[in-house]
């Protein structure tokens, strides 16, 4: 395996990080649920305002200095951010106007939540047309009759928003040793996931589809091209994991070595996965993740015949601190 790129750790030594990834709440699998239908809510803002970009990146959300954030998105007066604030726990809509309204995150039904935040739009003066329910989700309630999802735990959600900011400075600098195309560090809100995907430069053959709720030609237009990709997701009130996959798969890559002793290929996935917990615990966890992520990324490459040599730096791994 090559040599990780680790070098230039954003200023920081691996070592130095291990205790600032959280352990995670157990069992905040119902806020978990109800925080994915709210950013949903704002991420459909997001996709009715924004330009079109290729693999749908202008819809996802970022990790910010509170929580998420959608970023300035273009409106008939200027912009408008919405942040999810999870330190004093409100939605903030601001716009570039100077105009601001919120929405208090509290224990609060789905239904309730998109009532008051579409109020706060139309206060705002910005008016969007959504589909009015959830994608890439088994039960997909429409936003406006969702009574059942309610939970928000505010501990749970800030140590959630914790671990996004480690996972997203490692897969940074992950993305850092790249130099085709390559997508940011982002946060998809269909699958609740942070993500980042590398492409070989290939098309690829017609994704399959068959998601939840998702219509297929979405899925066509994310993986139009051969990619490798992975991220982290929070789980089903666990942990967590990371993962990483490769569309297509080439063959051998679920039999290749991954460099990480607690990572494992999940066949009814088709992705390797990390156990969060495993790289919380680790002496060193930026270390870990990042064996992880170039263990997988060249399973992908290696057995796929990507040309590396066009597509790969070595400049974050002679970059002295």
């Amino acid at each position: 395996m090559d040599e990780t790129p680790t070098g230039a750790m954003g200023f920081l030594d691996g070592r130095a990080t291990a205790g600032r990834w959280p352990q995670l709440t157990p069992g905040w699998g119902d806020t978990q649920v109800t925080v994915q239908m709210w950013t949903q809510v704002v991420g459909k803002v997001r996709l009715a305002l924004a330009p079109f970009v290729n693999h749908w990146w202008q819809v996802t959300l970022y990790p910010s200095a509170l929580g998420l954030t959608t970023s300035v998105m273009p409106t008939a007066e200027g912009g408008l951010e919405i942040e999810f604030d999870f330190v004093d726990h409100v939605l903030v809509l601001r716009t570039t106007n100077g105009k601001r309204r919120t929405v208090t995150l509290e224990p609060r039904t789905v239904a309730s939540f998109y009532e008051a935040t579409m109020a706060a739009l139309g206060d705002l003066g910005v008016h969007v047309k959504l589909m009015d329910r959830p994608v890439e989700v088994q039960e997909a309630i429409p936003f406006t009759q969702d009574t059942k999802h309610a939970a928000y735990d505010a501990d749970a959600i800030h140590r959630f928003w914790l671990a996004l900011l480690q996972a997203h400075r490692v897969l940074s600098i992950f993305r850092g040793g790249f130099i085709g195309k390559a997508s940011p560090v982002h946060f998809f809100w269909g699958g609740f996931d942070l993500a980042t995907t590398r492409f070989s430069g290939r098309t690829a053959p017609q994704h399959p589809g068959t998601v939840p709720n998702c219509p297929d030609w979405v899925m066509h237009e994310a993986y139009s091209h051969e990619v490798s990709s992975c991220g982290f997701w929070p789980g089903a009130g666990t942990e967590g994991e990371f993962y990483a996959y490769a569309y297509p798969e080439p063959d051998g890559f679920a039999e290749a070595p991954t460099g990480v002793d607690a990572a494992y290929y999940d066949r009814a996935l088709g992705e390797f996965i990390l156990p969060y917990a495993a790289v919380r615990a680790a002496d060193d966890p930026d270390a870990v993740l990042l064996r992880f992520l170039q263990g997988t990324y060249e399973a992908a490459a290696v057995k796929g015949r990507w040309d590396r040599s066009a597509l790969e730096s070595r400049v974050v791994s002679r970059t002295s601190r």
